[in-house]
């Protein structure tokens, strides 16, 4: 697949975060050189200790560093470092399909989109581990349930952005989760945004997957409940109060059936431990609204500067 005409004009910025890909580098760089030949290609190392920076090098990538560990600080090293109309976020391991790369832009710029991500269709046994696809699935559903249901691989590296999207996205992830950030921060702003199926391949062999399957699994799903926590502030507290509520009123039971009997209150602790559960529970019904409050005027804020940023189209004619 060739680039499209339409491309003219535009400045398109591939984005390829590593670590230790000296075996698969070179190929995405002339992979997507070749389905994208106007674009710029930039390869941000992130302490390799292979040859990654030589190999890209030789390729013929824009080769800069980011010394600050995990994924999540490369790609906000990237976007605050690089300026374009379009962003084609890859990673650097050969499994990504770079000839469907113009059909994603073109259905970003025909569609007004922000982000269309490339959802992984495996075509090989090797490409997708067990404990990775379950981990997806779970991670997946999991976001559909608190943040709305747009995406059915949330975990996609391959990722295309306008500069919108890039310019309005904060980046507060370290690591591996960072895909969760940006996908949310695209479902609470409600940007325009879409999914298309793209091939996926097995790494070369002698390359090996930097996820951890338990380790940033865990640490992925305590982003996506620390997310819960502040964009969904009411809801999140709004749980907590039902819970403590129920504890409490179990907890009072006994208390509440002896007083009842007795006219007496022999279980003073117990009295004290439900009535205290009880005031948690409200306080944390109280956090939960001034909080909601807060998280309105924030996402408002934040959707104002998303706006104050040209769109990338196409302009239709007539």
């Amino acid at each position: 697949m060739s680039e499209s005409p339409n491309f003219a004009g535009l400045k398109i910025a591939v984005l390829v975060p590593c670590y230790n890909e000296e075996r698969t580098v070179a190929q995405v760089v002339r992979d997507f050189r070749a389905a994208l030949p106007t674009a710029a290609i930039y390869v941000y190392d992130n302490n390799s200790r292979d040859q990654t920076i030589e190999k890209a090098t030789e390729a013929g990538a824009i080769v800069r560093s980011e010394t600050l560990q995990g994924k999540g600080n490369v790609v906000r090293r990237m976007f605050a470092d690089i300026d374009a109309d379009v962003y084609v976020m890859i990673d650097g391991d050969a499994t990504y399909h770079a000839p469907s790369a113009p059909k994603l832009i073109d259905k970003l710029l025909d569609e007004n989109m922000d982000m269309v991500v490339g959802s992984r269709v495996d075509t090989e046994v090797a490409a997708y581990r067990p404990g990775h696809r379950f981990g997806n699935r779970m991670l997946t559903g999991f976001v559909a349930q608190l943040f709305g249901e747009r995406f059915k691989d949330i975990l996609s590296g391959y990722r295309i952005f306008s500069r919108r999207y890039v310019k309005s996205f904060p980046a507060l992830a370290k690591g591996f989760e960072t895909e969760t950030e940006l996908t949310v921060h695209a479902l609470e702003l409600r940007m325009p945004v879409a999914e298309l199926p793209t091939p996926y391949g097995a790494r070369p062999e002698g390359s090996t997957s930097k996820l951890s399957t338990y380790r940033d699994g865990w640490r992925i799903l305590m982003l996506i409940l620390r997310l819960f926590r502040e964009e969904r502030p009411l809801q999140f507290f709004g749980y907590l109060f039902g819970a403590l509520s129920v504890l409490s009123l179990l907890i009072s039971i006994p208390v509440v059936l002896t007083y009842l009997e007795t006219g007496l209150v022999p279980r003073l602790p117990t009295a004290v431990l439900a009535t205290g559960t009880m005031l948690l529970a409200f306080l944390s019904l109280v956090c939960g609204l001034i909080l909601d409050t807060v998280t309105r005027g924030r996402r408002e804020l934040r959707r104002l500067s998303y706006l104050a940023i040209p769109a990338t189209g196409r302009v239709k004619q007539g």
